[in-house]
């Protein structure tokens, strides 16, 4: 790899529960104290599951009213995410045509699907659509270059983002907004993952109930976000004098062809993902600074990603962050929001502790950091993504100066 073909992040933007711009996330993150509550589903009040749902969010600064009628709340997450990934970047500083857009959603507009279901309205089709987030975008943003949806459910983020990094290596667009979105907290979905058993369901203790990697987890907690990069080429960005947050060097997929929604039990296709994604960024294991963990506080999970990662660094033999405990699961949107925290770590220098860690699951020998931010050596910082259908992305971010 060339240094013309190294690809920067020069634009973040993101919402969740733990913040509405990458300086309030990180802000949280590294207090390590969760931002997930008590969510009431359903207008009966039946259905209070703990959820980390975006607080106080209005999209008016951004979209008009007749915008907002016409687009489900992942759309008006993700269309607000990505201007601001946009405006960090300082514009997308190539023609229309060498533009591009790759969004990664696991359920569309879920929201406009169950309150449409027996009384669709004319805005219906429109507002499920899983690619309606990347026509907005493209819309708003003048993108008339490449534009497409991916649906990987929970790695849908990671792979936008990895597959950006492709487009740009291959010479298909300059400058990509890529990202992924979710917003799913209706009853019907949370009433499915519940009674699947992947749900925390208990209320007792909401903020404390996304438990990655330890013994007393109880399955991951439901959360809504979208989080968006602003990728392209190193020599452009420096070229242009862009703020250059971190390079993207490396990427790789697999797929477990295992079950339906249970991970390979030794983490097979997990452990083969991130090797390729530390081939492609053409770096070794034991330079890794750091790694941000899929840790989604459920068993199979858990227990297979911390195989996966022993087997690829040793056992406990580099530090990991497991972010859902702060920001809570939200699907397709994880792996984009989570490559915007590896790459706030690459730039910072620093690991975010993983909340509600009090008693480590002896089955996940990992070095999890708690309590405190720890600091970083310089390395890169690698972001895993693994989902049900068994599909697996591993993103790797290094620093700029490297």
């Amino acid at each position: 790899m060339t240094r013309h073909d190294v690809v920067a992040v020069t634009g973040l933007g993101v919402r969740c529960a733990a913040g509405a711009s990458p300086t309030a996330l990180w802000e949280r993150l590294l207090e390590g104290r969760s931002a997930t509550s008590l969510h009431t589903f359903d207008e009966e009040g039946t259905v209070v599951r703990p959820a980390g749902h975006v607080p106080d969010f209005d999209p008016t600064g951004y979209l008009t009213p007749k915008e907002i009628r016409r687009t489900d709340r992942s759309v008006q997450l993700a269309l607000c995410a990505a201007t601001d990934a946009v405006r960090d970047a300082g514009g997308l500083a190539a023609p229309p045509v060498r533009r591009a857009v790759v969004t990664g959603t696991g359920y569309g507009g879920v929201i406009t699907q169950e309150n449409g279901i027996g009384h669709p309205t004319a805005l219906y089709a429109p507002r499920l659509m899983h690619n309606a987030g990347a026509y907005w975008i493209s819309a708003r943003h003048d993108i008339t270059g490449p534009g497409f949806t991916l649906s990987t459910a929970c790695a849908s983020g990671t792979h936008a983002v990895g597959e950006a990094l492709q487009m740009i290596r291959a010479g298909g667009a300059d400058v990509v907004v890529a990202g992924g979105h979710e917003s799913p907290l209706t009853p019907t979905t949370a009433l499915a993952f519940g009674r699947a058993g992947a749900m925390a369901t208990g209320c007792e203790d909401p903020a404390g109930a996304s438990r990655p990697f330890d013994a007393g987890r109880r399955g991951f907690v439901l959360a809504e976000a979208a989080a968006f990069l602003v990728l392209e080429r190193l020599d452009a960005a420096r070229a242009r004098g862009a703020r250059i947050h971190a390079t993207l060097d490396g990427y790789g997929r697999t797929s477990d062809a295992h079950h339906l929604t249970a991970p390979h039990p030794d983490g097979t296709g997990a452990r083969a993902c991130m090797e390729l994604a530390l081939a492609d960024a053409g770096t070794r294991a034991d330079a890794v600074a750091h790694v941000n963990a899929h840790g989604t506080g459920t068993d199979l999970n858990d227990v297979a990603e911390a195989r996966a990662v022993n087997a690829v660094f040793g056992t406990a033999a580099v530090p990991v962050t497991a972010p859902k405990s702060v920001t809570g699961h939200p699907l397709g949107a994880a792996g984009a929001l989570e490559a915007v925290i590896a790459v706030l770590s690459v730039r910072e220098g620093l690991a975010p502790p993983t909340a509600n860690l009090t008693d480590p699951d002896p089955r996940c020998a990992l070095d999890v950091v708690t309590g405190q931010p720890r600091k970083l050596p310089d390395g890169p910082v690698i972001s895993n993504s693994f989902a049900f259908g068994g599909h697996n992305a591993c993103v790797v971010f290094a620093s700029s100066n490297g």
